[in-house]
């Protein structure tokens, strides 16, 4: 079975997958010899990388997504082939540890079982994209193998349309692209770089289209359309022209006090995209209150002013 996109240690990498609840688990089976890789055995402080066949004798590996009823996640729409759900600000999209309960997966397969077995990888389940903790809006989730592979090719190939709502800080008199490759940072390994022309660091292209909808007391509510699906690709973006999002202090945006620390004013608002089941599919996920809020009092304040 396929790993992670890196080496990592094979007893990490039996708890990431959800095969064995602990490390110490994972330890004694590796050193009983029950573990294999490509078949043969390795000790516990190996690596093991994308391309590697793991197998354990003796045991099933469980389910690896733990189902949570008592988180609920709103429902946008579904078909036989895949829902979309209104992601809320600061809920993971899945988990990193198996016996993790408090992300929006964990809701997911407690309502609808068949997502954890949709996708390639047991703690993701059918998930076709991801949006950061601090973002809010719609996400698309398989129901079935078959809708995942056509899904994430669609994903890949940039027929999903994805249309964000953002509030930035500064001004915007009309639309642009902004169109700076997008890399790791080179000490932070939370945060991404754009990269200006003649840089030297490894950087992906990446383009994102903005436009503005309305001015707000030293913001700018945006509408966003991503070209490319890099990581923190529009946080990235907005911040490399001097407009970085409301409440994202990782990339130098401003607080706002109806934001909890790590929420920043991002939602996915649209999604348009063919499902398997037949049809075109376009999906709106209504703005959450700690972002409307916000935008109350904005509008206040500046009619305050006037």
């Amino acid at each position: 079975m396929s790993g992670s996109d890196k080496f990592e240690r094979l007893d990490r990498f039996l708890v990431r997958m959800g095969w064995v609840p602990s490390r110490r688990i994972a330890r004694e089976l590796i050193e009983s010899g029950r573990v294999s890789v490509d078949g043969r055995q390795l000790r516990k402080g190996e690596t093991v990388g994308p391309n590697d066949n793991v197998q354990i004798s003796g045991i099933i590996p469980p389910r690896a997504i733990v189902p949570n009823p008592e988180l609920k996640i709103e429902v946008l729409f579904e078909d036989a082939s895949v829902l979309v759900v209104n992601k809320p600000g600061l809920i993971p999209c899945h988990a990193l540890r198996a016996d993790e309960r408090a992300t929006l997966m964990n809701a997911i397969v407690a309502a609808y079982p068949e997502t954890a077995r949709a996708g390639d990888k047991p703690l993701e389940g059918g998930l076709i994209h991801r949006l950061d903790n601090g973002t809010s809006g719609a996400l698309i989730i398989a129901r079935d193998q078959r809708a995942f592979v056509a899904l994430r090719a669609a994903i890949r190939s940039n027929r999903v349309v994805r249309r964000y709502l953002a509030l930035a800080a500064g001004r915007l008199t009309g639309s642009a692209e902004i169109a700076k490759p997008i890399g790791h940072h080179p000490q932070n390994p939370r945060r991404m770089i754009a990269a200006e022309p003649g840089s030297s660091s490894p950087a992906r292209p990446a383009a994102t289209v903005i436009e503005p909808i309305e001015q707000l007391c030293g913001f700018v509510l945006l509408a966003v359309t991503p070209r490319t699906g890099r990581r923190h690709q529009i946080r990235v973006h907005l911040a490399s022209i001097g407009m970085p999002l409301a409440g994202d202090a990782l990339y130098g945006g401003p607080l706002l006090a109806e934001l909890a620390l790590g929420r920043f004013w991002l939602h996915l608002s649209t999604i348009v995209f063919d499902s398997p089941a037949g049809g075109r599919v376009e999906v709106t996920a209504p703005l959450p209150e700690d972002l409307t809020a916000v935008l109350t009092r904005l509008r206040s304040a500046r009619a305050d002013h006037h």
